[in-house]
């Protein structure tokens, strides 16, 4: 890990603190799994909305995996993209009825061969529910890596490698939930806050707009001396 990191993984740590709790609302591995999908392209706070009731409603993996589709849809709709996530939902259900004996697995493996659960879902489940070292890749954590100049893919499974390199795995979950926490509160897309922001020292895309905003010296324009 170089010095630069460190610093970053200290001041992060000094900011948000070291203690991390997933923001979706859960009891168990299945509610989890369920609402990290219905996540996809909705704020956190709109799934805990809506499954407060919809966990009543459907209260075990069985209940998901007979639901109607069209109810579900109507139950999630609010959460955007209904259509496919019901759907992913019940096939979802399906499979962990039929493969795993309604448990939800811990492998990256099997969980990724459920329906509709990719490498980001899958490690929310291992990051949270079994404490394994995992790094979740969100739109939060893709854009704000690339700005620190941890990386500069645009895969998530590329930036997620990249990360796994460079952060103690001590600091893999940590990492996402912390940079969640800053790209809502300061590091704003596409209007980041960096006036308020305690990463600006380490960040590669600030000293950029920095060099870019910094008028000409000596009056040299396109390698020519003239007046401005």
């Amino acid at each position: 890990m170089t010095k630069k990191t460190e610093a970053i993984l200290n001041l992060l740590d000094e900011r948000y603190g070291t203690e991390y709790r997933c923001s979706l609302e859960h009891e168990n591995a299945w509610q989890l799994l369920i609402a990290t999908i219905l996540s996809a392209q909705c704020t956190d706070a709109r799934v805990n909305v809506v499954t407060e009731s919809l966990f009543r409603k459907y209260p075990n993996v069985q209940a998901f995996a007979e639901a109607d589709l069209k109810e579900l849809e109507k139950d999630i709709h609010s959460t955007g993209f209904y259509h496919n996530k019901a759907k992913n939902i019940i096939a979802c259900c399906k499979d962990l009825m039929e493969k795993f004996g309604g448990e939800v697995p811990r492998t990256l493996e099997d969980l990724t061969s459920l329906a509709g659960v990719g490498r980001k879902t899958a490690n929310v489940i291992r990051g949270n529910i079994y404490n394994d070292p995992s790094i979740v890749v969100d739109t939060h954590v893709k854009r704000i890596s690339k700005k620190l100049g941890l990386t500069k893919e645009e895969e998530p499974e590329k930036v997620e490698k990249d990360l796994m390199k460079k952060l103690p795995k001590e600091h893999w979950i940590l990492w996402n939930i912390q940079l969640i926490t800053l790209g809502r509160e300061i590091c704003k897309a596409p209007t980041p806050k960096c006036e308020e922001c305690f990463l600006t020292e380490h960040c590669e895309d600030y000293k950029k707009r920095l060099r870019q905003q910094s008028p000409k010296k000596n009056g040299h324009i396109n390698g020519k001396t003239g007046i401005k």
